[in-house]
């Protein structure tokens, strides 16, 4: 893998990651579009650690608040972020259990380009739609077990390219009524034990490969992934504190559409 090729990937993970336009389906369309070779799933998660360490430095003071409230109510005491963070776990499991089932076909029948244009297409209009129609009322520690519950549900279906896990856990947010802030935020927190889960794993495989190679490559794509998710978060968190998700719909459904036309042969 050449250093063009892993600074693009990272740039790309790093950019889209935490908008809602699916970076996997991103990932998926890098080699599509330049010929490269295929990164394959490692790679992808590879960058995808870069990303989780960059919302862990964003919002530092949510995750302590989240890690010491934890053994606040492990003591038996009320503590809000304490409850978010098991709210978080919780939501989590559904995509943990699913993942495990179904990574074989996700590394397949996922990758292919008529998939990813369909989830981009529909799933920007249910964005755009929820975004308009739904209420902004509530905030993270508003969360029921029973929000926690769709949101987690929800983030299952980000396992197919083009759905993007970012987009699906904010929409789902969005239709429970929550801020679009608040919506983003929790999507973010939510992708840390996600993440995660998929680096822990994706580094033990590249352990036990012995590939010197690929454990360079993956490192510096993380690095640079890290950089570039950094300055896009904040960028989307000043952005949603005046506006709405209505751009990220709108390239979704245009790029939805480009993709199946070239999926189909009309391009």
């Amino acid at each position: 893998m050449t250093l063009l090729q892993i600074l693009v990937l990272a740039v790309v993970q790093g950019i889209t990651e935490f908008l809602p336009i699916s970076s996997s389906g991103h990932l998926v369309l890098v080699p599509a579009v330049t010929g490269w070779p295929d990164q394959g799933l490692d790679m992808d998660v590879a960058v995808h650690v870069g990303t989780l360490l960059a919302v862990l430095l964003y919002f530092r003071g949510d995750v302590w608040g989240m890690a010491v409230g934890l053994t606040r109510v492990a003591r038996g005491r009320r503590d809000p972020l304490g409850r978010l963070a098991l709210q978080i776990i919780v939501a989590t499991v559904p995509v943990v259990v699913a993942g495990f089932l179904l990574r074989d076909m996700i590394g397949t029948v996922g990758r292919l380009i008529a998939v990813i244009g369909w989830t981009t297409l529909l799933y920007g209009i249910l964005l755009w739609v929820v975004d308009r129609l739904c209420m902004t009322v509530k905030r993270a520690e508003h969360m029921t077990w029973g929000d926690t519950l769709v949101i987690g549900l929800a983030q299952v279906l980000a396992l197919v390219p083009g759905t993007s896990r970012s987009g699906i856990t904010m929409t789902a947010a969005r239709m429970l009524g929550y801020e679009r802030g608040e919506a983003a935020r929790i999507s973010m927190l939510l992708s840390i034990p996600t993440i995660l889960g998929a680096g822990v794993l994706s580094g033990w495989h590249i352990a036990e490969s012995g590939d010197w190679q690929l454990t360079h490559a993956a490192l510096i794509a993380a690095g640079l992934a890290f950089l570039a998710a950094l300055v896009a978060i904040a960028l989307l968190m000043a952005w949603l504190k005046r506006a709405s998700y209505t751009p990220f719909a709108v390239y979704r459904i245009i790029l939805g559409i480009g993709l199946l036309a070239w999926a189909y042969g009309m391009i």
